[in-house]
């Protein structure tokens, strides 16, 4: 199969370093995004759920639409599933009052449920090929749910864990890193792995933007949530001009790829 079949067939980008880097920038920028609109906006945890919410299905409908795979598009859906992720564990956990401990135990039940029967209805779970509507909105629903499931974590983390937002940061940070050396030195599948891997990135972005835009006496460094959400917009628009964007795999084209059903 040459290249150009290839992007049509998966339009997902190839799971690379360059690909991590962008995931946990985009992250952060969901966080320092997601509070602007909720908190310096004074919008509220529900209003802002329901703007990216919205934002998120336009793009996930231009995503499955599309023939071939567009990495602005892409990563622009990331962004916003991150986006909504922020506020809809925001409103989980706050305005709903089942607290960190809770939001976190219900959403992490949420996305075991989205890979359950995505694996009983495709028969696989993917990874880094996704080449079917409905394959599509399996990931995307997992990637959402993924998303906000991470914010969860980190606020648990960072205030009912009592380790602040640098302490979270460096646990979501070497835990990461196992999962690295799992991929690296082991046999261990790489879906599970990737879905793993795709879950800690959010804290650990999360974190390092609670840790940017919270206030000095709660840990953080006060910057302007504006500002430093166009700083990192710029950054990973950058990175995607720079960084290769190669398609993923496609099935059947290597081992450890996808969970198959049993």
């Amino acid at each position: 199969m040459n290249p150009s079949e290839r992007d049509i067939l998966s339009k997902v980008p190839a799971i690379t370093a360059g690909f991590w880097l962008i995931k946990i920038l985009a992250t952060t920028l969901g966080e320092t995004g997601g509070d602007t609109v909720s908190m310096s906006m004074g919008l509220g945890y529900l209003t802002g759920t329901a703007i990216f919410a919205t934002i998120l299905l336009v793009l996930v409908a231009a995503q499955i639409r599309a023939r071939r795979r567009h990495p602005f598009l892409y990563w622009a859906t990331i962004i916003a599933s991150t986006t909504a992720g922020t506020t809809l564990a925001d409103f989980a956990t706050r305005s709903l009052g089942i607290g960190y401990t809770g939001g976190s135990a219900l959403l992490l039940a949420a996305v075991l449920a989205s890979l359950f029967v995505w694996r009983r209805v495709e028969g696989e779970i993917q990874s880094d090929t996704v080449s079917s509507p409905r394959a599509e909105i399996f990931y995307w629903v997992t990637i959402t749910l993924s998303q906000t499931l991470g914010t969860a974590l980190g606020d648990w983390t960072a205030d009912t864990g009592g380790l602040g937002y640098l302490g979270a940061a460096a646990v979501f940070g070497a835990l990461l890193a196992v999962v690295a050396g799992l991929a690296l030195w082991t046999r261990v599948n790489r879906v599970l792995l990737f879905w793993a891997a795709f879950i800690l990135t959010r804290p650990l972005g999360a974190t390092v933007g609670d840790f940017l835009d919270k206030p000095l006496d709660h840990g953080g460094l006060a910057f302007s949530r504006p500002v430093a959400s166009a700083v990192l917009a710029v950054v990973i628009v950058g990175l995607i001009l720079l960084l290769p964007q190669r398609a993923g795999g496609h099935p059947g084209g290597g081992t450890g790829r996808t969970i198959p059903a049993v």
